[in-house]
């Protein structure tokens, strides 16, 4: 197993929807191991594959004693709305911002076997299942923000001290780097660790 480089806002991999999971041989079974130990290495909530650059439909999570894989996941949501929740993402290093998501969360896919998988939840769950399957159709987090928050989410990502604060953090993470596929100060409320850490 490997740990992995994850992309930072502005690659473009993480705004191209992910394709769909098609060969379920070895391969697909050593990238989830390695997205496994990814995302344990930064401390994440979970990680979705176009954020160590493969353009496939996947993710892992790690979430209040509950965690594993999906492949190829399709997303329901429910009408009720968390009124509290705020999210940071491993490619948006330094960055936490309250973020409006569904309370109530379903994915449908697969395993690295091909062998049908559902996950539901309510709460953090759910939002973590929210946030990375929007990692796999193109959108980051920061896409959900409305208003002032948005502006200033925006504005801070243009600025040069976020350029610093993420060549600090691929700096950091590039120490437990070995990879076979190539390598927080909050806003606001504090973030729950959807998608990441400070690292």
């Amino acid at each position: 197993m490997a740990v992995l480089p994850i992309r930072i806002v502005g690659d473009p991999v993480l705004r191209t929807p992910s394709e769909e999971v098609t060969d379920f041989g070895p391969d697909l079974a050593r990238l989830v191991r390695d997205m496994e130990e990814t995302m344990l290495d930064v401390e994440g909530a979970g990680l979705a594959a176009p954020q160590v650059g493969v353009n496939l439909r996947i993710f892992t999570y790690s979430v209040e004693g509950r965690g594993g894989h999906v492949v190829n996941p399709v997303l329901e949501v429910g009408e009720t709305l968390q009124t509290e929740g705020s999210e940071g993402c491993l490619s948006v290093p330094g960055l936490g911002y309250r973020t409006v998501r569904a309370d109530w969360a379903r994915v449908r896919g697969v395993d690295v076997h091909g062998a049908p998988i559902e996950v539901e939840g309510t709460g953090l769950l759910a939002r973590c299942l929210q946030h990375e399957t929007d990692h796999l159709d193109g959108r980051l987090y920061i896409d959900c923000l409305e208003g002032p928050e948005r502006k200033d989410a925006l504005r801070r990502i243009r600025d040069g001290q976020f350029n610093q604060i993420a060549q600090s953090t691929q700096s950091t993470r590039a120490r437990s780097v070995g990879s076979v596929f190539g390598a927080m100060s909050r806003h606001g409320s504090p973030a729950h660790r959807t998608d990441g850490g400070t690292r």
